[in-house]
Order: structure tokens, then C-alpha cells, then sequence
């Protein structure tokens, strides 16, 4: 199953709840990055790219919602 799919499959209030996740890590290792304590750098990317797939997915919900 790819990472739509698996966003595609949970409710809003899931997404919701994963996004509000997902922003509270982005600010811990923005913070971390900034304290020259990041151990893993490239979990800020998957971080950022699983908020954009969970954002673009509320976004087709809304608008299909609409028509």
C-alpha cells in the first residue's frame, strides 16, 4: 500500500489527529536542528512530505465535499 492510499483510507478526525502529530515532531526537530542535536535529517523531509500528503488529502475531501 503506498502513502496515499494509506491516508486515503482514514477518517478526517484520524488525519487530523496524525497532522497535529506530525506538526508537534516537525517543531522538535526544527528545535534539535537548531541545537546541533539532530540525529536524523532526513526525518525532517518525510515529516514535511507526510504534512503536505495529509494536507492535499483534507483538501480533495473539501472540495469533493463541495460539488
Amino acid at each position: 500500500m503506498s502513502k496515499t492510499e494509506d491516508f486515503k483510507t482514514k477518517t478526517d478526525d484520524q488525519l487530523a489527529e496524525q497532522l497535529g502529530e506530525l506538526k508537534r515532531e516537525a517543531f522538535n526537530l526544527r528545535f534539535q536542528a537548531a541545537t546541533g542535536q539532530l540525529e536524523k535529517a532526513s526525518r525532517v523531509k518525510e515529516v514535511r512530505r507526510a504534512i503536505a500528503r495529509i494536507k492535499t488529502q483534507q483538501t480533495e475531501r473539501v472540495r469533493s465535499a463541495a460539488k
